[in-house]
């Protein structure tokens, strides 16, 4: 039986962007996804995802060389992916554009939009949040992959640090302070504190982060030498989570659990950010504080939308 060829997954190399083009590429095709990080060339880069004369020069050899043998399907997340999609397209891929592209949807076959970026269209796939991969297999897998943390004592609280951004533009010394009060709880309470960073926390951040949780029982990743990522051990063993303001995907990803999730400095969110997480209070599925984990609500329905879109897809593309 023939294999179906392989999905080809299309970004600017940023992690977020990349995961939600993989996330959606391996729940359409599992373990058949190829990657390419574009390399953006001026003055292509500049007016992505609007078309200059020699695009095809535009993002680098490899890219150029995937225009000479398209692939049937190719996925992008973000400005750039945009415009190498329009050329695949051009060239007979079926195309998929994750985020909105600031210009008319006509120009790709789908485009996958969070419903806070109201877009809207006969192509258009809206959805709460952002794609990713979590499922209660992958947190099972980074029970199994990352054991080690299931010996902390409970509960077990995540705490999933981005930064500041336009969309919520927090500062040190507040969220220093969130830092003191969540240590504060957890040694009330009892429990360990599971700690990442991300590549947009500012290092006087990461390093308040440290001195915060460094008399509890903890694992923490701050990209400092820390090893592998523990990401999905993280969430996988978590009791509960909290997160910064600043990340849809942070946000989007925490909320695919089944535990309690808050989020820090809420107020500091702006825009489109303040109303993802008013869409997300209003389902119940996000908290302003942070709550006994016996005080939480049960069961907890997790927010779980790229198997959606992708049933959705698979019938548009006729997959």
């Amino acid at each position: 039986m023939q294999q179906p060829s392989p999905i080809q997954a299309i970004t600017d190399g940023r992690a977020g962007n990349l995961r939600q083009a993989v996330a959606l590429a391996r729940a359409l095709r599992p373990g058949t996804v190829t990657r390419l990080a574009l390399q953006p060339r001026a003055p292509w880069r500049w007016a992505a995802p609007r078309w200059l004369p020699g695009a095809d020069q535009a993002y680098g050899a490899e890219f150029s060389a995937l225009l000479d043998s398209p692939p049937a399907v190719a996925i992008g997340c973000g400005r750039q992916a945009a415009l190498a999609l329009r050329q695949l397209r051009q060239r007979g891929s079926a195309v998929v554009q994750i985020l909105n592209p600031r210009i008319n949807p006509r120009h790709w076959d789908l485009v996958i939009a969070p419903e806070h970026d109201n877009l809207r269209g006969s192509n258009v796939l809206t959805l709460q949040g952002s794609l990713n991969p979590v499922t209660d297999d992958w947190l099972a897998w980074g029970r199994a992959a990352f054991a080690h943390i299931g010996q902390l004592p409970g509960p077990r609280t995540a705490v999933l640090v981005g930064g500041p951004t336009d969309h919520a533009h927090w500062d040190e010394a507040a969220m220093s302070a969130c830092f003191a009060r969540i240590a504060s709880q957890i040694r009330a309470e009892g429990g360990s504190v599971l700690a990442t960073t991300s590549r947009r926390t500012p290092a006087a951040v990461a390093q308040a982060m440290l001195t915060a949780f460094a008399s509890l029982p903890r694992v923490i990743w701050s990209d400092g030498g820390d090893g592998t990522n523990p990401y999905a051990g993280l969430l996988g063993w978590a009791d509960r989570i909290v997160v910064t303001p600043d990340s849809v995907n942070l946000l989007s990803e925490a909320c695919a659990t089944r535990v309690p999730v808050s989020v820090l400095l809420a107020d500091s969110a702006r825009g489109r950010m303040t109303q993802f997480q008013r869409s997300l209070r209003e389902r119940g599925r996000l908290l302003t504080e942070l709550v006994p984990v016996s005080n939480a609500r049960q069961p907890i329905e997790p927010l779980r939308e790229t198997g959606r879109i992708a049933a959705e897809v698979r019938q548009r593309l006729g997959l």
